[in-house]
C-alpha cells in the first residue's frame, strides 16, 4: 500500500491562441474584398476545426502555446508542497488540471482521495445563493453528507467570522467575505488534498495568519495533503518543506523549499536591470495617498552588491500636490518576508522636507553595507511625518550580495543576517591564592 496521493505523469497543457494581422498600422485602410475573404478563410478554418474536434478560436492566425511541458512529480500523504515561479510560469494551469476543472492535452494526473480547491475567490460558490446554501453545497459536491456538514457547520462558520451575513446571498460578499468563507469551508470539510491558490493574499493580515496556522494543522495532525502556490516566500519557506519551481510550464528544480527558493531568486536577480521602473508595479496595501507616486530605483553601484563595500541608490518620485514632513525609506528583508535592515532620510539629522509638485530624486549612500552573502527583497516606502503612508512597495525587487574582499569566511552561507561593527573588549584573568580576579590585557 503506497502513501502516495497525487501522480503526474508527462503532463503537457496546450491552448490555441489567435492573433489579429495589422498590416500596415492601426488604422489601415481595408476594401470590402479584403474583409470578406478574410471571414471566409477564418470561417473555413473553425468549420475544419470544429469537424477535427478542436477548439473554436478567433483570429487570422492561431498559435499553439504549451502552459505544461512533460511535468513529472509525486506528492505524498501529508506533505505540503509549495509551488513558485514567475506569473505566467504555469502554476494555475497545473492547480487547475489537478482540481478537474481542465483536462490536460497529454499525460495523466493519478489522485486518491477527495480534493477541496480554492483558487480564486468565489470559485465553487454559487452567486445566487446565501452563505448557508454554499457551504451545504460544496460538502455535497466534496461528497459529503447533510448530516457530516452540519456536524462542521458551526465550525466553519466561526472561523469565517459571517456569522451577520450567513443568510445573504454571496453575490454581496466583499472579496475578503468570499475568501473566508471559501476557505473556511475549503479546509473544514475534511478534503483529503487542498488546493490552495495565491487567493489568500486578499484577505487581511490576521486572517492570513489564522488561515496558514490552519494549513499547518491540516497537514501535520490530521495528515492531509496541501498544494501551496504563493509568491511570498516568507509564507512558503514557513510552510512548506518541500517545493518546485516553474519556469514556462517545466519543472526547473525540486527539493528542500529553502533551496528551491534561493534558486529562484537568485535566476530572477541575474534577470534583472540595475534599473527598476515602479510606477506600474501593484500596491498591495490598500489605497495609496496619491500625492505622491515612486517612479524608479536606480542602482548607482555595480551588481551584485558586496558585503562590506559601499552601495548606494537613487529613488526617483513624482508629486501632484503639496505634502509635508516626507520621509523615503529603503529596506532589505530576508527570504523568509522579515525585515532586516532599514534606512530613512530622516535618519540623517531628522530631515524631513515639506515638498511642491514637481518630480524629485533621493540618493541613499551605504558605507559598508553589512548585510552578509544572500538573496534578498527590496522594500521602497515614504511617509509623511511618523505614520502616514504616502507609497509603498514591499518586494518590489531582489538583490544579491556577495562576499566583499573583507569578509570572514565563516558568514558566507544563506541565513548570517546582518553583521555590523560594534566594540569588544578582551580581558584575560586568573585566580591568585587571594582570590581577586587580576586582569592581564585588553
Amino acid at each position: 500500500m503506497t502513501d502516495r496521493v497525487i501522480a503526474v505523469e508527462n503532463l503537457s497543457k496546450s491552448y490555441l491562441v489567435g492573433h489579429r494581422g495589422e498590416r500596415g498600422g492601426l488604422y489601415q485602410y481595408n476594401a470590402l474584398r479584403d474583409v470578406l475573404g478574410r471571414e471566409l478563410r477564418n470561417g473555413a478554418r473553425k468549420f475544419v476545426g470544429a469537424l477535427r474536434g478542436r477548439h473554436i478560436v478567433a483570429g487570422e492566425a492561431v498559435e499553439e502555446f504549451w502552459a505544461l511541458k512533460e511535468l513529472n512529480f509525486e506528492v505524498r500523504e501529508g506533505e505540503v508542497l509549495g509551488i513558485i515561479g514567475r506569473n505566467g510560469a504555469g502554476k494555475s494551469t497545473l492547480l487547475k488540471i489537478l482540481s478537474r476543472i481542465t483536462e490536460p492535452t497529454r499525460g495523466r494526473v493519478t489522485l486518491r482521495g477527495r480534493v477541496a480547491s480554492l483558487l480564486e475567490v468565489g470559485t465553487g460558490f454559487h452567486p445566487e445563493l446565501t452563505g448557508r446554501e454554499n457551504i451545504y453545497l460544496n460538502g455535497a459536491i466534496l461528497g459529503m453528507s447533510r448530516a457530516e456538514i452540519r456536524r462542521k457547520f458551526d465550525e466553519i462558520v466561526a472561523f469565517a467570522e459571517v456569522e451577520r451575513f450567513l443568510d445573504m446571498p454571496v453575490k454581496r460578499y466583499s472579496s475578503g467575505m468570499y475568501v473566508r468563507l471559501a476557505f473556511a469551508v475549503a479546509a473544514h470539510l475534511e478534503p483529503d488534498i487542498l488546493v490552495v491558490d495565491e487567493v489568500l493574499a486578499v484577505g487581511d493580515a490576521e486572517f492570513q495568519k489564522k488561515c496558514l496556522k490552519k494549513i499547518d494543522e491540516v497537514s501535520r495532525r490530521q495528515g492531509r495533503t496541501v498544494l501551496f502556490v504563493s509568491h511570498n516566500m516568507g509564507v512558503i519557506t514557513s510552510l512548506c518543506p518541500t517545493a518546485i519551481c516553474l519556469d514556462r510550464g517545466s519543472i526547473i528544480e525540486r527539493g528542500d523549499a529553502r533551496t528551491v527558493i534561493a534558486g529562484y531568486l537568485s535566476r530572477g536577480v541575474a534577470d534583472r536591470q540595475r534599473s527598476i521602473e515602479l510606477a506600474m508595479l501593484p500596491r498591495n496595501f490598500g489605497t495609496q495617498d496619491e500625492r505622491l507616486r515612486l517612479q524608479s530605483l536606480q542602482w548607482l553601484t555595480a551588481l551584485p552588491l558586496r558585503h562590506g563595500e559601499p552601495a548606494a541608490a537613487r529613488i526617483r518620485f513624482a508629486v501632484t500636490a503639496p505634502v509635508s514632513a516626507v520621509t523615503v525609506g529603503v529596506g532589505f528583508s530576508g527570504s523568509g518576508g522579515t525585515r532586516l535592515l532599514t534606512y530613512e532620510t530622516d535618519f540623517q539629522n531628522g530631515f524631513r522636507p515639506d515638498l511642491d509638485p514637481g518630480d524629485y530624486a533621493v540618493d541613499v549612500e551605504i558605507a559598508s553595507l553589512p548585510l552578509a552573502p544572500d538573496i534578498y527583497g527590496v522594500d521602497i516606502g515614504c511617509r509623511s511625518g511618523d505614520f502616514h503612508a504616502l507609497d509603498y512597495l514591499e518586494g518590489c525587487a531582489d538583490v544579491e550580495v556577495i562576499a566583499g574582499p573583507a569578509t570572514p569566511g565563516t558568514i558566507v552561507r544563506r541565513g548570517a543576517g546582518v553583521r555590523l561593527e560594534s566594540a569588544w573588549s578582551w580581558e584575560a584573568a586568573r585566580a591568585p591564592s587571594d582570590g581577586q580576579l587580576v586582569e592581564t590585557g585588553q
